[in-house]
Parts: C-alpha cells; structure tokens; sequence
C-alpha cells in the first residue's frame, strides 16, 4: 500500500466515525483540516458552503445533483440548529410538505427565526435557505419531524396563507384529511382569535367532506363570540370519498394525484379508437419485439448490452461464465433477467387480451416478474438473496432527482392503494400514463424500477389495445425529465405527451 493510500485510509475513517453517528452535514471543525482536504481532493466530501460539506462518490461527475438531494433535508436541519442556535422553524406551508411525507426538494427553503437576516443563502444546485427574521410561534404550535422544528399539524393548517390551498391544493386536501375531529384545530383557532383562518377552514373541511368538522368549527367559534364566516379556499370540488378513519397521508395524496392527473392524461392523449386486438398475432409481434425492447429498456438502465448479446440470451446459445470481463458478467445476467421477466410479463398480456382486469393481473404477478428480473443476478452472487424479499426495507433515491421516494412504511399502504386505483380505472390511457408514473413515483424496490414501470406501462398499453411501445434509449433524457416534472411539479403533461408521441 503506498503511502497516499495509507493516509487516504486513515482519513476515511475518521469520516466513517462521523458517519456511523449518523452525521449527515459535516463541518469543518469536525474533520482534521489534513483529512478534509484529503477527502474533498478524492470526492468523498463535496462542500456546501464554506464550512460545512456533505458526503459523495468519487465517481459522480461535474454537475451530478445525486448526493446533494439526498442530503438536502439532513444538511438543512443540521445547518439551521448549529447557525440559528435552535431557535428556527419551518414555514407553515412548508411544515404542511413535511407533515404528508413529501420530501420533494424545494427551490428555496422558507424558515422563520428571530435571528434570520432576510436573505437567501445559496446552496447547491439553484436551491438556497431563506430565513424570515420573524418572532418564533408559540412550542405548543411546534413539533419535530426528522430533525426539522415544523409548525404541528393543525397550526400548520391555521397559518398557511389563502393562496396556499389553490397553489397547492392536493397538499392541502391531504393534510386536511388526517384531521379526525375538530378539537385539534379549534384550540388553535380559539386561542389566537383566528376568524378568518375558521371561516377558510370550515370550507375546506366541507370541501373534502367533513360536514361534522366544519359544523364544529362554526359552532365553537360562535360561542367564543367569533362570528365566522364560511368560504371555501378551493377553486373546484374533489371527487374523491374521504373515510373519517382514513387517516394516512400517503394513501389520500396517491389518490389525490390520481384523480387530478387523470383528466390532464385524457386531454393529451390522442383519442384514437383501438380494436379488439387479435391474441395470436399480437403475442407474434410481442415476440418479435423482445430483441429491440430489451436493448433499449437496459440501456436506459446504463447496462452496456448489444442486440447480439440479448439475441444470445434468447436463443440460450451463450456462456457469460466464459467471460473475464466482471463488467460484461453484470450485463449479462441483467439480460438473462430482462428476457426471464418478459416471459413473466407475455403470461400477463395474454390474461389481459383474453379480458381480465389489467390492475389485478398486475397486482397478482407483479412480484413473479421482479423475481424473474433479478434471478440470474441472485444465482450469480452480484445481489443477495434478500434484496428480492418483496418490496424494498429502506431508503432509496433517485439520481439527479428532487423526489424522494416514500418510506418503507408508506409503501405498503400505497401499492394495494395503487392496484385498487388500476382495477378501478374504466380508461384505458389513465392506466397506461398514471400506472407507469405512480410506479416509478413509489419507487418499491431498491433497483428495477424504471424497468418495471415500462413493463407495466405495456401491460396497459395491452389492456387498451395498443401494441407494445418502446422507449428508445436516445430519447431517455426526455424521458426522465417528463418523469422528474410529474414527481416534483406534480405536471403529467409532459409524460402523456411523451408517451403518446411513441405510438
């Protein structure tokens, strides 16, 4: 080991030390400045502001945002306790976010504090911190959420501004539904004489529903001898049921996004009238496909493979065993995977063209397909077994993303919300669009989710009668960034757009 190394060694480990206490924000003083230095010179820090880096990879490139969301709500919650000594807190709207589990990385990060100076501070990646300086709320009105001092949820919901339930209406409606009695809200309202948050509130709350709620508002205000009256801050009516014990935000905001998608997806998809397709010659060409849709959908991946090399897989007549390049073994077993997944996935098209219900085909053989998609990689040894035990037990991130995933928690409520969305779904162009989207969106395994998502956007495309659609590698660009603008800006415009121009 040469000398470089030796000290490179030594410094990680002090890093490791930092990051098994679970430092996220790294300051100056925490690091010697002889292993700072060094960390930073290999790529193992990258610096944020002056003073203060977050961990990355050596092998990100210039301009890779990876690390920096991943790190952004860490980072922030650390760097506001240390600058502004515990005496800081989110804006309301932006306490709303954090309260349904929306951890989607924002331009800019609103905080109060009395300590604030009325200016952004510029972080990585076009993203700043912009601290109001303003007196702290009451800590009854407080909670912590992840290390971020938030307003709690019915304050929250008292003081937000008007605008923030038409700019943010499916944010709004998820948070106003976690609310199960009115009690948490009215002792807010009444002790700061809030009249025309009630008024807000009352119409709100009938808006999704809950009479009682907004019935308890106007009566209790009365009796404090506030006279309110009732506006509803939305601009429309929600179609959308909310049970009195539905209380989890993850499931009413996947429902939510559902129904406001839905009508964008219909008005942007082209209204072409499809057929009944005949069952053997669509299968033909599902076969006929395979070679073409394998190498694209891989190489979205970043999978070097080539037709050859699928054709290969295909035909069984190859080796990978042979190989001694530990990079073309990966690929290979990643094609293996793709062409014992298709097999999956041609079952599941032929139940859907002999007509049964396309969501619950896929949520009956959806795990078959991920089994398959992994399998040669497990048998090899390059994953382990138990990364293919159903959907995934921690965190994941999405490179170059603003979205982050939901928890582990989140996702066993939201897939069989999604699957019971997808069964109910009479259009055929909803369920191709909103499947794949809603999918990657959850993001349920730690790898092979695009790859699904184009799976069971084609089990869909079946359902409607459209032929299998590929995704050309070359256009992935497009593709992700019409992906990126439903997640974060909650806009499937692009996406319909994109897929339609496929057909």
């Amino acid at each position: 080991m040469t000398n470089i190394s030796i000290k490179l060694a030594h410094s990680l480990e002090q890093f490791k030390k930092l990051q098994d206490n679970g430092v996220i924000a790294v300051q100056s003083k925490m690091l010697a400045r002889s292993d700072r230095e060094r960390l930073s010179k290999h790529g193992f820090i990258k610096e944020v502001l002056r003073g203060w880096y977050i961990p990355s990879s050596p092998d990100d490139q210039q301009g890779d945002s990876t690390a920096w969301y991943t790190s952004f709500w860490d980072f922030c919650a650390a760097y506001l306790e240390q600058r502004l000594e515990q005496n800081w807190c989110l804006s309301p709207e932006q306490s709303i976010q954090i309260h349904i589990g929306d951890k989607t990385v924002p331009s800019q990060l609103l905080v109060r504090s009395p300590k604030g100076r009325n200016k952004p501070t510029g972080l990585l990646h076009n993203t700043s911190v912009f601290d109001i300086r303003a007196a702290m709320p009451s800590q009854t009105l407080l909670t912590t959420i992840d290390g971020l001092r938030v307003y709690n949820l019915a304050a929250s919901l008292v003081h937000c501004t008007k605008n923030t339930f038409t700019q943010k209406p499916i944010q709004m409606r998820t948070l106003l539904a976690m609310v199960t009695d009115a009690s948490e809200v009215l002792s807010v309202l009444l002790d700061g004489g809030h009249v025309a948050s009630a008024g807000r509130l009352a119409g709100a709350f009938r808006n999704i529903g809950r009479d009682l709620i907004a019935d308890n508002i106007i009566k209790s205000m009365d009796a404090g001898d506030f006279k309110v009256k009732e506006v509803d801050p939305f601009e429309d009516q929600t179609k959308i049921t909310f049970g009195r014990r539905e209380v989890s935000p993850h499931v009413n905001r996947l429902r939510l996004m559902w129904h406001s998608m839905r009508a964008e997806v219909i008005a942007n998809f082209p209204k072409t009238v499809v057929g009944k397709a005949n069952v053997q010659q669509y299968m033909a060409e599902l076969e006929d496909t395979f070679v073409t849709d394998a190498y694209h959908s891989l190489s979205i991946e970043g999978y070097r493979v080539t037709h050859e090399l699928i054709e290969h897989v295909r035909s069984g007549n190859w080796n990978p065993e042979q190989s001694d390049d530990s990079r073309k073994y990966v690929d290979a077993m990643a094609a293996k995977g793709y062409w014992d997944a298709f097999q999956q996935v041609k079952r599941a098209v032929e139940q859907v063209l002999n007509g049964e219900n396309s969501g619950e085909v896929l949520e009956a053989t959806h795990a078959d397909w991920y089994l398959a998609l992994f399998g040669p990689s497990v048998a090899a040894g390059i994953i382990k077994q138990s990364d293919l035990a159903g959907y995934r037990t921690g965190p994941v991130y999405i490179r170059k993303s603003k979205h982050t995933p939901p928890t582990t928690a989140a996702i066993r409520e939201m897939m069989p919300a999604l699957f019971d969305l997808l069964i109910a779904e009479k259009n055929p162009t909803v369920r191709v669009i909103l499947g794949h989207f809603m999918f990657v969106y959850i993001h349920p395994y730690f790898d092979g989710n695009g790859r699904m998502g184009r799976f069971i956007m084609n089990l869909m495309m079946a359902s409607g009668g459209y032929s299998w659609t590929i995704v050309p590698v070359e256009r992935r660009d497009e593709y992700m960034q019409a992906l990126e603008s439903a997640s974060v800006d909650k806009n499937i415009v692009p996406f319909t757009k994109f897929v339609a121009s496929l057909l």
